[in-house]
């Protein structure tokens, strides 16, 4: 029987149409599946998390996004286009119109600060350096670095001042659609929330579309307009649907879902076991694999 998502969603007519579909999506690494039929609309202006445990493919699904992982089957769209039928020079301009705000940061540690937020705007526009510069300070305003933090290399700024200066440079190109890979990771909880008002204010600035990953559930709470709760598939049945929730965080307050309940609330349950269970069939799996191969190797008696 196939479980049903807790809760509808909380889905709004818009007359732009939505900006990122994702239709029947499944992604597979060899044998391995990690997105199975996911089907997801998210509008112009919408701030959409993704949340979920670790392992359940949300990162997976926000690279689908911007073609940084080929679904298996089903496809992405962008404003109507299909990212599977573009070419690779097509697919890198309309990357142009995405930012993407890295876990780690992904900043260039050999090039300053300045330098790293500029590099967009030298690699795909014709402005001049004096424009370049004002951008550049404007940016580095706006996320809430000081101006002295421009002459500094990535190593010698904290954790949050890297994360700031990666999406100062997300932002560079003036995209409508940004994305964020697990924007509060390993921050304080004062700067958690530094970066969780930042993507608030991204969000309002010209109707900005953010996608938004994370396990956070105060980013969650705070910056969603709409949450969608991936869970892994293997924990799931061969029918069950991998979307568990979808809908408004007062709507995800008020499920009842013992899956979207134990997550919400971070409780481990039985999950120790379950753990020491898995690793213990993957051993066994090692084992066999092990052992059929040294006996397809042995030589065969001869006569």
């Amino acid at each position: 029987m196939t479980a049903p998502v807790a809760t509808a969603a909380a889905a709004t007519d818009r007359a732009t149409g939505p900006m990122l579909e994702v239709d029947h999506v499944s992604v597979r690494f060899g044998s391995q599946q990690v997105l199975r039929d996911i089907t997801l609309s998210i509008g112009a202006a919408e701030t959409v998390v993704i949340l979920g445990e670790s392992g359940c493919g949300k990162t997976v699904l926000l690279k689908t996004l911007i073609g940084l992982v080929k679904p298996s089957a089903g496809e992405i769209r962008f404003e109507g286009k299909s990212l599977t039928r573009l070419s690779d020079r097509q697919l890198a301009q309309l990357r142009t119109r995405y930012g993407f705000v890295f876990q780690g940061a992904a900043l260039f540690d050999s090039l300053s600060i300045f330098e790293n937020i500029a590099f967009p705007l030298r690699e795909h526009t014709r402005i001049p350096e004096s424009q370049v510069s004002a951008i550049v300070e404007d940016l580095l305003a706006e996320v809430g670095l000081p101006r002295s933090a421009a002459a500094k290399k990535p190593v010698q700024l904290s954790g949050g001042m890297r994360k700031r200066a990666g999406l100062a440079r997300a932002l560079a190109l003036e995209p409508p659609v940004v994305l964020y890979d697990e924007p509060t990771t390993g921050l304080d909880p004062i700067m958690s929330d530094v970066i969780n008002e930042l993507i608030l204010r991204v969000s309002h600035r010209g109707g900005v579309t953010s996608v938004v990953v994370t396990h956070d559930m105060h980013t969650a709470r705070k910056v969603a307009d709409r949450i969608v709760m991936l869970y892994p598939l293997f924990r799931l049945g061969p029918t069950d649907s991998q979307i568990v929730f979808e809908g408004t965080p007062a709507e995800l307050e008020r499920c009842r879902d013992p899956r979207i309940r134990q997550f919400v609330e971070g409780r481990a349950g039985n999950r120790l076991t379950e753990l020491r269970d898995e690793q213990e069939r993957a051993a066994a799996a090692t084992t066999a694999a092990t052992t059929d191969g040294e006996e397809a190797e042995a030589p065969g008696d001869e006569s």
